[in-house]
């Protein structure tokens, strides 16, 4: 007899030797593995020595595509992503019954032969020529893993796996060839190995511990000798003996496997007896991809962790290359996502505005001095359903998010302030601040100086708003033409180069525009920008990029680079503290009251946009920062006027009304059992308090003096004009009453 190789099979050179001789014989060898007689008559001409040498000598086998998944901060499951659902296992996590039956059925001859069996060959041949066609194969176990490795080198390209299963004689010396290198290389317990990894069981799943896990939700080592012989069964045909849609086709397949462990003496005729009369059951776990089933809302997170992955070459110079190594997939991905906070996040916006409302809400939390994103999450959920979307209301275009952000309102004059507070501007200067006024002009701008030509007016938000206010009043009070002033006499360049150090851009990546309507907040940002912004101010001045991920681990044990947040100066500590003084005012006493938290300082400031369109509270405490927008989630921009929220009624809609309370249940939830650090705060002398007393008295909504308190509703606070954040002049030049048309999702 040849001799054999530990384990069983030929050397290479003696299946090459036979390869050879056999195509000599008959020249029509592969036929019987896959093509009629007929189909080879030209093997003798195609498959001589010469030819079968020119095919490259080693077999690239790519590492198999596995599942990703993605953690949070605690280590915690967020959600599962994979191209292929397959979790990769070790030969002895394997349940040796589905070893006997997988080779019982597929190969029963696997460790009598080499990578070809001679006499399934010659059988196949001998059934095939009697058929006039492909009646019966003869590929070994062996063969059948050199071909779904092509399979899966192919990838999700239609292009090449079709050329990867085409039936032709070409890949099936092709495969002959590698075939007998991996049974030279790897011997015959890793391709057994190897082909339970690799194979396709049906209902997305690949390789035996995902199809375990999918039909019996049970691991691939615990399978009974029943289960084992049904899983079996199906890689011949998985749509054929699926045992989810067709049970009784697959327990006649199983039965046939069953019986063949039998002939072939793995079982005793009796224990196969005993299975075949055990009825199928499944315990089917449904399938879990992607971020659609991310857990606490964190989909959009997840997301958002996809897409920093998929843009940073830290994972690869070329984005084919970063896609190449996701789809790969086998990462564990640890982020930053707090599940403490991300669960308050979702509570509080489940509380107050409801995934039927016409409007929607988004909410970020951010860490200061890390720029850790803690919590993400928006009323409509992840997906593709009603009042469902994949839009990330709080990010950016590039990131997934909408294609123009949301005009921010009132949100963005704390950054004119720290301009202005940096150029020298005291805390306490005072404006003339009348109720309407034309923007100044000229005013200067890193170019060209703004020119007024059309006559825009700016005005607050009611006739009772008149100056002369300084700047903690005005903050507080969000008074329009203080800041518009203030911006006159500063010049635009200032801010516009501050928002730069804070990382503020426009969602759409365009650069901020150079007019003096910035100050009120006409550009379109996210709530991510403008969480990550403020918690520069709560970092006393050192602006950190926000991050996502604290590290990524291959399926080897490999750990990748992820991106660090860079940290830099983007004021004095001194000015920080000033905004922190002054924001303190506006939740204290001002516009954010019924945001402000009641248990450790806090800060921020509110934003309601021409008609109510959009709505925001963006505050912080020394540890954490938070945006929240409320606005409309679609193309159509719904003004939030006479409008029920949450099932709350509201005839106006303002910053701090509806905003401010998701902001402060969110926080309260996030921050619970955590420190609860000061503010280091500065002095502002208050000015002359008897100066404005006739012009202060207690205002209704509709801004009549009645000499009665505010009802305390839709008016944040006694003694000011509601909201006073309200800003004007979405086109940076007129009057106000027209929003930015292009400024939605």
């Amino acid at each position: 007899m040849p001799k054999k190789r530990s384990g069983g099979g030929l050397t290479g050179t003696q299946q090459a030797a036979k390869f050879v001789g056999v195509a000599a014989l008959s020249g029509a060898v592969l036929a019987g593995i896959a093509l009629p007689a007929a189909g080879a008559l030209g093997l003798a001409a195609k498959g001589t020595v010469e030819g079968f040498d020119e095919i490259p000598a080693n077999l690239k086998t790519p590492p198999l595509s596995q599942r990703t998944t993605i953690l949070d901060a605690q280590g915690g499951q967020i959600a599962t992503v994979y191209s292929r659902d397959r979790t990769v296992v070790d030969l002895k996590d394997i349940s040796p019954h589905m070893q006997k039956a997988i080779v019982a059925i597929e190969d029963a001859r696997f460790y009598d032969h080499g990578a070809i069996d001679l006499k399934g060959v010659l059988r196949a041949v001998n059934r095939n020529a009697q058929s006039g066609g492909v009646s019966q194969g003869a590929s070994t176990l062996t063969q059948q893993y050199v071909k779904n490795v092509f399979v899966e080198e192919a990838g999700d390209d239609p292009t090449k796996v079709a050329q990867a299963t085409q039936q032709t004689l070409g890949r099936k010396v092709r495969e002959l060839k590698y075939a007998i290198q991996v049974e030279e290389e790897l011997g015959k317990k890793k391709i057994l190995e190897n082909y339970l990894n690799i194979t396709f069981f049906g209902q997305q799943a690949y390789g035996i511990e995902s199809a375990s896990k999918r039909y019996f939700s049970k691991s691939a080592k615990d399978l009974k000798l029943e289960e084992a012989a049904l899983l079996a069964g199906i890689v011949q045909s998985p749509s054929r003996y699926d045992p989810v849609n067709d049970a009784e086709e697959a327990t006649k397949r199983r039965n046939t496997v069953l019986q063949r462990m039998a002939d072939v003496r793995d079982v005793s005729q009796a224990a196969a007896d005993r299975a075949k009369a055990t009825p199928i059951k499944l315990n089917v776990s449904k399938p879990k991809n992607g971020c659609i089933t991310a857990v606490s809302g964190a989909g959009f997170f997840c997301d958002y962790v996809r897409e920093v992955f998929h843009a940073d070459p830290a994972f690869g110079k070329t984005k084919e290359d970063r896609a190449k190594i996701w789809n790969q997939g086998g990462l564990k991905i640890r982020t930053t996502l707090d599940p403490q906070a991300q669960e308050s996040v979702q509570a509080s916006i489940k509380n107050h505005v409801y995934q039927s409302d016409k409007i929607a809400t988004a909410v970020t939390l951010v860490e200061p001095g890390t720029g850790k994103v803690l919590g993400m999450g928006q009323s409509r959920p992840y997906g593709f359903g009603t009042n469902e979307t994949v839009i990330n209301f709080s990010a950016d275009k590039n990131r997934g998010g909408s294609a123009y952000g949301f005009p921010t309102g009132s949100t963005f004059k704390p950054f004119v302030a720290a301009a202005a507070i940096e150029s020298g501007i005291p805390a306490t200067k005072s404006y003339p601040a009348p109720y309407d006024m034309p923007y100044p002009s000229p005013v200067q701008t890193c170019d060209k100086p703004w020119v007024n030509s059309g006559g825009d007016q700016v005005e607050n938000e009611n006739e009772a708003e008149v100056g002369p206010y300084r700047m903690k009043e005005a903050m507080a009070k969000s008074v329009n033409t203080y800041f518009v002033q203030m911006i006159s006499e500063i010049g635009i360049c200032p801010v516009t180069q501050m928002a730069g150090k804070l990382g503020v851009v426009q969602a759409n990546g365009e650069k901020l525009k150079e007019v003096p309507a910035i100050s009120l907040g006409t550009e379109g940002m996210s709530p991510l920008t403008m969480a990550n912004a403020y918690a520069t101010f709560a970092n006393r001045g050192t602006y950190c990029t926000p991050i996502f991920l604290e590290s990524v681990k291959t399926a080897q044990g490999k750990n990748l680079p992820v991106p660090r947040s860079t940290c830099s100066r983007a004021m004095s500590e001194e000015t920080a503290d000033t905004i922190n003084t002054l924001l303190k005012g506006v939740v204290d006493s001002g516009t954010g009251r019924q945001a402000g938290l009641t248990s450790r300082d806090n800060a921020g400031k509110t934003g309601t946009t021409d008609s109510r369109h959009n709505a925001w509270f963006v505050g912080y405490t020394p540890n954490l920062a938070g945006a929240v927008w409320v606005g409309a989630a679609g193309a159509k921009q719904i003004p939030m006027v006479n409008i029920t929220i949450g099932g709350v009624y509201h005839d106006k809609v303002f910053g701090g009304q509806v905003p401010g309370p998701i902001w402060k249940d969110a926080m309260s939830g996030a921050l619970a059992g955590k420190p609860a650090p000061g503010f280091n705060t500065v002095n502002i002398p208050e000015p002359d308090k008897d100066k404005n007393k006739d012009k202060d008295k207690d205002r209704d909504d509709d801004g009549r003096d009645d000499g009665k308190p505010g009802d305390g509703g839709d008016k944040p606070w006694p003694d000011i004009s509601i909201p006073p954040d309200l800003i004007g002049g979405g086109n940076g030049h007129g009057r106000g009453g027209n929003d930015n048309g292009g400024n939605w999702p």
